[in-house]
């Protein structure tokens, strides 16, 4: 994101809103969830409900990470990982979801009261993404706002199917 495509105040609201209650909305989508439920999937390909949990618990402690690498540190590298890999190796039977999802949550809780004091200067610090590019507060904030909400709405859809 450059100077001049700048969030305007309106939509950083908006994703801030997003990001601050996207933890409770996995637990709606999760509501009720059955031991059946848990390795459901959309379809042929898509992440199973259980894989789901356990992607936002990794994906999520990567995001409190790197949003503070882009603000406070100088010229910070950050570094792409593999989700569909991580997510294969790390989505075994036995991994305790409940600590993922306390882990999901208190990347989120810890993180809130970090976007909250960050000032005009801080949304456009950037860091370099080894595989995007630039990577701005506000770019962060782009990918991270909805990513909890679209996962709950994968959650939903696969426990349809």
């Amino acid at each position: 994101m450059t100077d001049s495509t700048r969030m305007d105040r309106a939509e950083r609201e908006r994703l801030l809103g997003l990001y601050a209650t996207g933890y409770d909305e996995v637990l709606k989508a999760l509501e009720g969830v059955t031991d059946e439920d848990w390795d459901k999937r959309e379809a042929e390909g898509e992440w199973t409900v259980r894989e789901i949990v356990h992607h936002l618990a990794d994906s999520e402690m990567n995001a409190a990470s790197r949003i503070r690498m882009v603000v406070a540190d100088q010229d910070p590298q950050i570094r792409n990982y593999d989700q569909n890999a991580w997510t294969a190796k790390f989505s075994f039977p036995d991994r305790p979801l409940d600590i993922s999802m306390i882990a999901f949550k208190a990347a989120r809780e810890t993180t809130v009261p970090v976007l909250a004091i960050l000032t005009e200067d801080d949304w456009q610090r950037a860091g370099t993404h080894s595989e995007f590019g630039p990577m701005t507060a506000e770019t962060w904030l782009e990918w991270y706002g909805p990513h909890a909400h679209d996962h709950a709405d994968q959650i939903r859809r696969a426990r349809r199917a």
